[in-house]
């Protein structure tokens, strides 16, 4: 497969990115019908270089999404169940104690776990316990696994996309504020359209499914995130962001009446970076050559609905995340 971003190829990185863009939707439209916001969002947070937690009730495709952008990709894939008996030696790997044959000598062997890879898909993440959640927080920031006195670095790229029932549902851990704030997005998976859902039903029940076929490898993927970082920002949307991520912070003079009134805790620098790189990556996706706040606005819900936290008075009054990051952008207005 020809690389379509080398250093001999003299092209615009903006029809680059289109272009990749294109071709792996092109892919995974031969299997998933519909969410195309959702779609675009997790080829947002692909680019970008952040991980996805993709959130809904079982059976809306998470888990044949994640699959299908693999199988779109040249790079190494694999997939966790969590259930709650695992341990976090079954994710990072762990040392065995192993014989020469020919010496007799014993000796500790360090064997890899599943989270040694470029796509990991942790699958119904929150229905493991918070130690075994808490073993993918060094890999997840640091890119890297320690194991005993032993730091292993992880391949690149590497990025999660974990999957999480609905935390009302039986058999479910709540996923820790900090791995929360290790996920870029945070995406919910909707009920697909009465027309989607007869095209699927057509779709699932008729002769052989259509197979997404790899259009771009790892080392393009690399490429793609630096032409990200390289996607200008100016002050006055990095101004808007951080009016935005402040207006979370119900201690802070001149917070919104919604804030003050149903906010508990906001969020810190870390959905700041997102907000601006989920911006450059979505822009340069749409074929534009910078950051607008219009592109901050389209991805900050996915960026702040998991690291705000509402109090007992949001929820008594029928406030939900969702509903705060709604009202939040209603209140907080772009400066001329």
């Amino acid at each position: 497969m020809p690389a379509i971003l080398t250093k001999e190829t003299d092209v615009d990185p903006i029809a680059v990115a289109a272009q990749a863009r294109e071709r792996l939707l092109a892919e995974i439209r031969k299997v998933i019908v519909g969410q195309q916001d959702l779609v675009d969002q997790v080829l947002v947070a692909l680019f970008a270089g952040g991980h996805v937690l993709l959130v809904g009730v079982p059976g809306l495709a998470k888990t044949l999404l994640v699959s299908s952008l693999a199988k779109a990709l040249t790079m190494h894939f694999k997939r966790i169940q969590f259930t709650p008996d695992m341990m976090p030696s079954d994710i990072t790997g762990t040392e065995i104690l192993e014989e020469d044959m020919q010496t007799g000598q014993k000796r500790f062997v360090f064997v890899q776990g599943p989270v040694f890879t470029n796509l990991l898909l942790a699958d119904e993440i929150n229905r493991t316990p918070p130690k075994t959640q808490a073993a993918l927080l060094e890999a997840m920031q640091e890119k890297r696994v320690t194991v005993g006195k032993k730091t292993y670095d992880l391949d690149q790229p590497f990025m999660v996309m974990a999957t999480q029932n609905p935390i009302e549902q039986e058999g479910t851990y709540p996923l820790p504020e900090a791995q929360m704030d290790r996920f870029m997005f945070n995406l919910l998976v909707e009920y697909p359209q009465e027309s989607e859902l007869k095209e699927i039903i057509r779709n699932t029940t008729a002769g052989e499914q259509q197979e997404p076929q790899p259009v771009l490898d790892g080392k393009e993927i690399l490429s793609l995130r630096k032409v990200v970082r390289a996607v200008p920002i100016s002050d006055h949307v990095l101004d808007y962001i951080v009016k935005l991520v402040s207006a979370t912070h119900p201690n802070k003079e001149g917070a919104p009446a919604i804030t003050k009134k149903y906010l508990d805790w906001g969020a810190g620098p870390r959905a700041g970076q997102y907000l601006a790189l989920g911006a450059k990556s979505r822009a340069l996706l749409r074929g534009s050559p910078q950051a607008t706040v219009e592109d901050v606005r389209a991805v900050a819900p996915a960026v702040l609905r998991h690291r705000i936290s509402a109090n007992f008075t949001a929820q008594a009054e029928g406030y939900d995340n969702e509903r705060l990051v709604k009202e939040l952008l209603a209140a907080v207005r772009e400066t001329a």
